[in-house]
This record gives structure tokens, sequence and C-alpha cells, in this order.
């Protein structure tokens, strides 16, 4: 966990211009700990408003990954939003499509409304994609969302400042992992999404399911030459092979000690 905690703080990345100061509120110690101390946290079921202007609850009962951006941002929060849609893809190539959902929240609650969040996600040429959902809602309902998800921003001269942060969360709506950066490491993200779909044991599942959801999250690997997940079944043939050989030779001592 600190090796990964090392890792993601050399990505963090706060929406600020080189020519203007930070908001004197903005703490950058301050502002991690309290993303990181999130962890754990259960979200509360709140009811938002998607892009088509439907109610939409954030309790899924399936994993699943929330940014939270500002529509009016022309950088950042755009480049975030891009980035994040090239490590969804790869993840769904290898966990599935339907394995978890993706959820953009509009914190600017002045101007983030269902329109806006719609026109957001088809300038980043993501609003076709999938079990993707850009959600907008009143101040009282992100205030309480954002506190439970350890994300604090400031008011500045550019727009906000805030730390560009992706949650991982759970099946039960609890916070499993925080993924810092406009543009992060793909495993960063991949791995927490493997743990939860592949590598945790689900209630009333059958044994045969089980096991092959055992065997795929032992089996997928990420290349970073390709910058892709791919399934290497070499260990488990490999084992396969030393039990055959094993066995062989116990059958023929035992054989042999007969005679």
């Amino acid at each position: 966990m600190q090796q990964l905690l090392t890792i993601t703080i050399l990505f963090i990345s706060i929406v600020s211009s080189a020519s203007e100061p930070l908001s004197k509120d903005f703490d950058y110690k301050t502002t991690l700990k309290y993303s990181q101390d999130a962890i754990g946290n259960v979200i509360g079921d709140y009811i938002l408003i998607d892009s088509n202007e439907n109610p939409f609850g954030l309790k899924r009962n399936k994993p699943f990954v929330l940014s939270l951006v500002y529509t009016s941002c022309y950088h950042t929060c755009p480049m975030t939003t891009r980035n994040l849609a090239k490590v969804v893809k790869i993840a769904r190539e290898v966990l599935g499509d339907d394995s978890f959902d993706v959820v953009t929240i509009g914190f600017d609650t002045q101007f983030d409304t269902p329109k806006t969040m719609r026109y957001f996600a088809n300038q980043q040429g993501i609003e076709e994609i999938n079990n993707w959902y850009y959600l907008s809602s009143d101040k009282n309902t992100i205030d309480a969302l954002i506190k439970d998800l350890g994300f604090i921003f400031y008011p500045s001269p550019r727009g906000y400042d805030h730390i560009v942060q992706a949650s991982v969360i759970d099946e039960n709506g609890k916070v499993y992992r925080q993924v810092y950066g406009e543009v992060f490491d793909t495993p960063l993200l991949v791995e927490p999404l493997k743990q939860l779909i592949l590598g945790q044991s689900k209630p009333n599942q059958p044994f045969l399911e089980d096991l092959i959801s055992r065997v795929r999250f032992f089996c997928t690997t990420y290349d970073p030459n390709t910058d892709n997940y791919y399934f290497d079944y070499s260990l488990f043939v490999g084992m396969f092979i030393g039990a055959s050989i094993l066995l062989l030779t116990i059958f023929f001592v035992v054989k042999e000690l007969k005679k």
C-alpha cells in the first residue's frame, strides 16, 4: 500500500495556471491527506440527475469509477476525462463491458446542469461509451458527496483549484482506492478494479464461476510495452505439467516398489 501511495503521489495534478497563484486556502499536503483518509468511507445513497434529466442513484451494486469535474474548465478536466476514457477501454477489454460503471459528476452546481454535462461528454468524444453516466445535482447533495469522497475544491481566478482524483468504489458503495493525476499509469486504475471484479468471492457465487474468476485474476497480466492487458495461462500450464510429471514419478516408484 505504501508503495502504491508513493507512486500515486507522483501523478497528482492541481488545476491551476502557472501564471496564477493557487487559492490561499489550498494546501497540498492537507488536501492529499483528506483524500486518502476517505478510503473506506461508504458514500451515501444519493440521487443525482443524469444528462437526460432522469434521477440516478449512486448505489450501483457493482464497482464503479467516479470522477469529479467542472464543465467550464477548458484544459485539465477535459484532458483528465479523455485519459480516463482510454484506461476505461483497456479495463473493459479484459474485465468485460458490464463489469463496472463510470460516473462523471459536475461539482460546479451553478453551471454544471444536465445539458452542460451532456455537452461536456460530447466534446470529449465519450458520450457513446456504454455504462458511463454524466451527472449533476444541487449544492447540498454535492457537498455531502464530496465529503464522503475526500474531495476539496476552492474558487480561484481561473475557476477552481482541486486535486485531480478518480475514486474506485466497490459494489457496496465503499471508497476502495483513489487514483490521482491528469494522466496516470494504466495499472493504477485497472488493478483495483481487477481485484474487486475477479479477485473476491461473491455471495452465493457458484463454485465453478468463482474458480474461473480466480484463474482469470491470476492470469490477467499487464504488458507495459503495449500498455495493455492479456491472459497468460502459462503459469497454470506449467503447474499442470509439473503435477503430471510428479504423479507419473510417484506411480512408477510405487510400481517398482511393489515388484
